[in-house]
């Protein structure tokens, strides 16, 4: 493709989202940025929560790593299915009866002010570090297909791309967010439905010829019954819902969304058809990798050393200028409508739980404007160190590290839920930082240890379980056998 027109497709993406943030932030106020005004249509959450959970990565990644994994990876994706249905009748109707708008604020109001900020911290720490790793590896794709070539430096481009997120998120914030989302999702799921008619029609097969390629396939296996892989299915079914539980369940960004719906109701609702959803957007990237993989062995083409750069490869320089566009825009949207909801979510967590700003009130619109401003600054900064860094290994480490860090979520969320104990709530942090570190460990020497065997996803349960333990230790039972009052003062 032409620089030229790859200047095009990326202006004209922009000035769309640019226009939808001028049609939702009419009147904004501090309310409308946290809460949407509780005023989402719930089937526009839905769809729109699609886009936010494929990221960047996931656009890029899910279809190559067919090739190392093959479709078990759906073995995940069934955990995911029924952890995001015990988010919609566990969790859900707790944020709701307490009104919550950072969902952390159930932490002080179950345990206290220590494990309240305990929780809000560990949120913060994971968001950073995971928001701006997917917008690296984004940021990485658009610096090769168009940046380059105009001699413009990897920080400029990281610059530019989150002045954009901020321009259009900085007034009505989440409520922008949803619909933006939504924009995304479309043009994400398009990218990939058309690129598979594409490889489909270059190849001169039919619907039915290129269903049962996909069947026959050896890539297409799904399930792996050996307890020592990383793909075992229990072990992924497990990883699977503890991740949606922690990542999406117990994350303000993920959260925040939901928590824009009208009622209690639209807000299950939407998780209940966002579920069905998610597994088939899946399955069209799973789908799509098979047919990546089929379409080079057809071709002779040889395959890049990196799973992760199949995609981008065969879309810029073989399917032609529209697949070409096409991977762009789904790029482009995957990436931003990531970054644009960790960046809201960010500046909410920060303003309500270590500001003690009111959504409510618009008093504070400066401080909120100036907290936006610094998570841009910071992101900036932390994507431009992965630039530095220069190692994909190490970067991708840091990435890992992230997750370690929603373990001791998991575990302060299911132990105040499951249990009516009391914590001693000056201990809380030192159990937060001790879970992930002991959890490492564990994971390091696993096949000596534990006679082969090796963590993968599932790893965070243990690490949410370290934290349960650490949790029971140093608490008494509730002396009038209930928990604290969860009423908002």
């Amino acid at each position: 493709m032409s620089t030229l027109l790859i200047f095009i497709v990326i202006l004209l993406f922009f000035a769309l989202l640019l226009g939808v943030s001028h049609f939702t932030s009419k009147n904004a106020t501090n309310d409308t940025f946290f809460t949407g005004n509780r005023r989402s249509p719930w089937y526009l959450v839905a769809f729109g929560m699609i886009g936010s959970t494929i990221s960047g990565v996931t656009f890029i990644s899910v279809p190559g790593e067919v090739g190392n994994t093959a479709w078990t990876y759906l073995q995940f994706l069934l955990g995911n299915f029924f952890g995001y249905w015990v988010i919609a009748l566990v969790l859900i109707p707790l944020y709701y009866r307490l009104n919550l708008v950072s969902i952390y604020t159930y932490l002080d109001q179950r345990f206290g002010m220590r494990s309240y900020k305990t929780g809000a911290f560990f949120f913060l720490l994971s968001q950073t570090i995971g928001a701006s790793f997917r917008l690296y590896l984004a940021a990485g794709v658009l610096q090769l297909a168009f940046f380059n070539a105009l001699g413009i430096p990897f920080w400029v481009t990281v610059f530019l791309t989150l002045l954009l997120i901020w321009v259009y998120t900085f007034r009505a914030g989440i409520k922008t967010v949803v619909w933006t989302d939504s924009l995304q999702t479309l043009f994400i799921l398009g990218s990939v439905g058309i690129t598979i008619w594409v490889i489909s029609d270059q190849l001169q097969m039919g619907f039915g010829q290129m269903i049962s390629a996909i069947d026959h396939h050896p890539y297409s296996k799904i399930f792996d019954w050996d307890w020592q892989s990383k793909t075992n299915f229990f072990k992924q079914f497990a990883a699977g819902l503890g991740i949606v539980l922690t990542m999406n369940g117990l994350d303000q960004n993920m959260m925040q969304k939901n928590l824009t719906c009208k009622t209690q109701r639209d807000a299950q609702k939407n998780i209940f058809w966002f579920s069905f959803a998610f597994i088939i957007a899946n399955l069209f990237f799973l789908s799509l990798g098979v047919m990546l993989y089929f379409y080079a062995q057809q071709k002779g083409i040889d395959l890049p050393g990196r799973s992760d750069d199949l995609f981008p490869m065969l879309a810029m320089q073989h399917f032609g200028t529209i697949a070409g566009i096409l991977f762009l825009i789904g790029i482009l949207s995957a990436a931003y409508s990531s970054a644009d909801s960790a960046l809201t979510a960010l500046t909410t967590s920060f303003c309500i739980d270590f500001l003690n700003i009111r959504a409510d009130s618009n008093n504070s619109k400066l401080t909120r404007l100036k907290v936006h401003i610094a998570f841009t600054v910071i992101m900036f900064f932390v994507i431009v160190l992965f630039r530095l860094i220069n190692n994909e290994s190490v970067v991708s480490s840091v990435f890992r590290v992230a997750g370690y860090t929603y373990g001791p979520l998991l575990g302060l969320f299911s132990f105040g839920i499951l249990t009516k104990r009391q914590v001693k709530d000056r201990y809380v942090p030192i159990i937060g930082l001790l879970s992930p570190v002991i959890s490492y460990i564990i994971n390091a020497n696993s096949e000596a240890w534990l006679g082969g065997y090796k963590f993968g996803f599932e790893l965070l349960l243990l690490n949410g379980l370290i934290t349960f333990i650490g949790l029971l230790i140093v608490t008494k039972k509730d002396t009038h056998g209930k928990n604290k009052t969860l009423s908002r003062p």
